[in-house]
């Protein structure tokens, strides 16, 4: 990793850029940081923001719950390593994650590993570190425990419930009906009764019904669900409930119109749901797994425009940037309706924006957009384009190898 001075923060949690924070990364401007940098394409995180953020939610959130956080958001080293100080726990999707995770010094035993597809060496890994392998099938809970005589270990495991309720005005609907994830609820009795025969070390429930949400009302309402619906399921097993996990869907702000999630609303009625677990389950670590709401607005991802275009009356400014590097921005990571993320011209920030013009990157595919007929101050060869929201979900939620272009580099500032 590029080595980058620590930096002050630049952004106030869930507000979009000002003038003035856009022109500075913290106190430094954007043209230094890229010079130090080296090159264009780049994302760069920053630390106090994210140290920020995640003291502002431990401040609101009740007292006893556990926070996670979910690297598929970022799994970037130097980032893991941040939060490993920062959080209870890390929740991973793949044996890649769980190397960075392990890696980054979190304690095995406060990793859990969730998705649909582990193949047996992930498994194998994750048995013999002791991670928590959240399970996502009986046929996988069959693997686990083959896997665990092999290995003379007793694999710790949770189970991944499908509810039969779903995550309200999610951006995407992990739970409810027919999915991929988890064991649809009314099978888990069953599940938990084979689970024991095999002697696997039962620790809990995995329910996480969305993502992306902006909703106070409907992140509390999915939450109060998940809880009582896991107090009815942890009836079925003969041991204890230890710990319960509801997954997160915290949303942040992309577009105009969008509104910061109420935290305060959240951490309301995650009281009332916490309440509900003790009641029936006093001992029950309840855990709150988060990766966008964490690592999204600390974020940047800059690069350069190598031209400027005109076609049919159109003004286009192409970069060295695009879909293959961030995804998510152009559009196609899950939007219905494309709209542009925050984006600037951040070495013109005083300038007024005089033109209309769409932003695309190098590759052959007109998806590979990043702006689209958007005001902007007059760009020029040379001149960087910033889009901001771009801690989670940019880099490797992208196809980077499309086109066979270079990677961008990644810094933690």
């Amino acid at each position: 990793m590029t080595a980058v001075a620590e930096l002050p923060r630049h952004a106030q949690p869930s507000q979009f850029p000002t003038l003035d924070d856009v022109l500075l990364l913290g106190g430094i401007e954007l043209t230094r940081l890229a010079e130090r940098v080296g090159r264009t394409p780049f994302y760069a995180y920053e630390r106090s923001h994210i140290v920020s953020r995640v003291a502002q939610l431990r401040r609101a959130l009740p007292e006893g719950v556990r926070l996670h956080y979910a690297l598929k958001a970022n799994p970037m080293p130097a980032l893991v390593q941040l939060m490993a100080g920062l959080v209870d726990g890390f929740d991973i999707a793949s044996g890649g994650e769980m190397r960075v995770a392990l890696d980054a010094g979190m304690a095995p035993g406060r990793v859990s590993f969730a998705g649909p597809g582990k193949r047996d060496e992930e498994l194998r890994c994750a048995v013999a570190a002791g991670v928590l392998l959240h399970l996502e099938s009986e046929r996988e809970m069959e693997r686990a425990a083959c896997i665990g005589a092999e290995l003379g270990m007793t694999p710790r495991v949770a189970v991944r419930v499908n509810p039969d309720f779903e995550l309200k005005m999610a951006g995407m609907k992990m739970g409810g009906g027919p999915r991929p994830f988890g064991v649809d609820a009314e099978r888990v009795p069953a599940m938990l009764q084979r689970l024991e025969r095999l002697g696997l070390d039962f620790h809990g429930f995995h329910i996480f019904c969305g993502s992306q949400n902006l909703s106070a009302a409907a992140i509390c309402e999915a939450q109060r669900r998940s809880v009582e619906l896991g107090v009815r399921l942890a009836d079925h097993a003969r041991a204890p409930l230890r710990m319960l996990n509801i997954g997160g869907g915290f949303g942040v702000p992309y577009f105009p119109g969008e509104r910061a999630l109420d935290l305060a609303a959240v951490a309301e009625g995650l009281e009332q749901s916490l309440g509900l677990l003790r009641q029936a389950s006093p001992d029950t670590d309840l855990v709150l797994e988060l990766g966008r709401y964490l690592v999204a607005e600390g974020g940047i991802y800059v690069c350069r425009v190598l031209e400027r275009k005109r076609s049919h009356g159109q003004t286009f400014l192409v970069t060295d940037g695009g879909l293959h590097q961030h995804l998510a921005a152009s559009g196609n990571f899950g939007q219905v309706i494309r709209k542009n993320y925050p984006v600037a011209i951040g070495n013109r920030m005083h300038a007024a924006a005089t033109e209309t013009v769409s932003v695309v990157g190098p590759l052959c595919t007109p998806l590979d957009l990043l702006a689209e007929r958007m005001e902007l101050p007059r760009a020029e060869a040379g001149d960087l384009v910033v889009v901001f929201q771009s801690g989670a979900y940019g880099l490797t939620a992208s196809p980077t190898a499309f086109l066979s272009h270079p990677l961008p580099l990644e810094v933690l500032v």
